[in-house]
């Protein structure tokens, strides 16, 4: 497909660099599309190629088109977190690696001078978190005024963390005219609405699948525990067996996840943890040591649901069962990344159960069960479960009467103790013949 869109020769070198052979399904009609500069909603499941898709257009445009350097980033891509921040810096750079155009990273826990000094350098194209870049547009350490794409990767979870207000705030810093893309895995936010209507104009949208599909590439599995010592002996099992080089370990909490880490690592296994408590420099250096496979094992919190790509990641677990599908989606994105198949566990215990059925229900999917052997758990799902396959309630009928609900209002109690009215006397209603009154003799 690329071939017959005439790219430019230092943008078709680079991609021939990174051995470039086969575009993907959201790459054959998002880069039409946007090279045509419509705006764009784009929902594709993770690990489909989706910033690629955004990339090359925004490149081409900038190197299509002959202008003096205005001061101020021509390009702008907002996304949720730092580690997604590096990932795109990453294959921009690549992409650019022909090219004269430069590219930086404005992300928060960075110093904030140095990222001044890097816009007094003038870059092409900036890949920044909001709240940071909303910082240097206040205080006018950036213009925006000549943008000229403008990307919104994962927009729902940058509304999921708050970013709402941020991001409609660095949209008012922007030139009127140019072309906005919005990408997600999902795109089912109540705010999105909100959003597309500000940021796009008349956008066409292009779906890859259905939003809620898994990935296709992803094999599903759960393990029954009995409780967190049970789940324990299970991670460490599953992990001292060897089967895999790379292994994600994801918790609700991030005190979980460093739990997790120090008992790995006191099983003798190569592990870390990664959450948004760390610093930058933190964060950067695990991501790192965990992609030149230093590491085997990475807790993490959700803040690296999205953002880590890393190819070779084999298998994902679910210590604690994410909130929702799409998270679950996200999660397990992490594995069978670029046609290479990976493996989702969740290890479920009874109070899991209905969230469990939840997750299936939503995505369509149903989960293979799996065990250890002599780590099976008492637990083997509920007695007794609706036809939904949730567990039913066990309800105790009251043995109250029937009327004592309505003996136990407050409007039958409140006058209770007070002296009862007397009833009005009917001779006095105005109507009745006058009569005389009695005389005693």
């Amino acid at each position: 497909m690329l071939e017959q869109l005439q790219l430019d020769r230092r943008l078709q070198l680079a991609l021939d660099g990174l051995a470039f052979e086969a575009s993907t399904a959201v790459q054959d009609q998002v880069i039409p599309a946007a090279l045509a500069g419509h705006d764009l909603i784009v929902s594709a499941e993770t690990g489909s190629g989706k910033t690629l898709a955004y990339l090359i257009p925004m490149v081409q445009h900038l190197l299509g088109q002959e202008t003096s350097r205005a001061d101020g980033p021509l390009g702008l891509i907002l996304v949720p977190t730092r580690e997604l921040a590096r990932q795109v810096l990453k294959h921009c750079r690549a992409l650019l690696a022909k090219t004269p155009l430069q590219v930086y990273g404005i992300t928060g826990g960075a110093d904030f001078r140095y990222q001044q000094s890097l816009f007094r350098k003038n870059p092409e194209i900036i890949v920044a978190t909001p709240g940071r870049l909303l910082e240097h547009c206040e205080r006018r350490s950036t213009s925006l005024q000549f943008l000229r794409m403008l990307v919104l990767d994962e927009a729902d979870r940058m509304l999921d963390m708050g970013f709402r207000d941020d991001v409609l705030k660095i949209n008012g810093y922007c030139a009127g005219e140019r072309q906005a893309i919005m990408v997600s895995a999902t795109l089912q936010h109540r705010d999105l609405g909100t959003i597309s209507h500000s940021l796009l104009s008349s956008p066409q949208t292009i779906a890859i699948g259905t939003v809620r599909q898994p990935h296709s590439a992803i094999a599903h599995q759960v393990m029954l525990a009995d409780g967190q010592e049970h789940k324990d002996k299970l991670l460490i099992g599953l992990l001292q067996q060897g089967e895999f080089d790379r292994t994600l370990v994801f918790a609700n909490k991030r005190t979980t996840a460093a739990r997790l880490a120090g008992l790995l690592k006191y099983h003798k296994l190569r592990c870390d943890c990664l959450h948004g408590e760390m610093s930058t420099e933190e964060r950067r250096l695990v991501i790192t040591r965990f992609n030149d496979g230093k590491l085997s094992v990475l807790c993490a919190s959700d803040v690296a649901a999205r953002g880590i790509d890393i190819k070779e990641i084999d298998l994902v677990i679910n210590y604690d069962l994410p909130h929702s599908g799409d998270d679950y989606l996200h999660r397990t994105g992490r594995t069978g990344r670029a046609g290479a198949s990976g493996l989702a566990l969740s290890l479920v215990t009874a109070s899991d159960w209905n969230l469990m059925i939840s997750i299936e229900r939503y995505l369509k999917l149903s989960f293979e069960r799996r065990s250890l052997a002599g780590l099976k758990a008492r637990f083997n799902g509920p007695k007794k479960q609706k036809a939904s396959g949730k567990a039913a309630g066990s309800k105790k009928k009251s043995s109250k009467s029937p009327d004592a609900k309505s003996k136990s209002r407050q409007r039958n109690k409140k006058n209770v103790g007070k002296p009862a009215k007397r009833a009005a006397d009917k001779s006095n209603d105005g109507f009745a013949p006058l009569m005389k009154k009695k005389t005693t003799s």
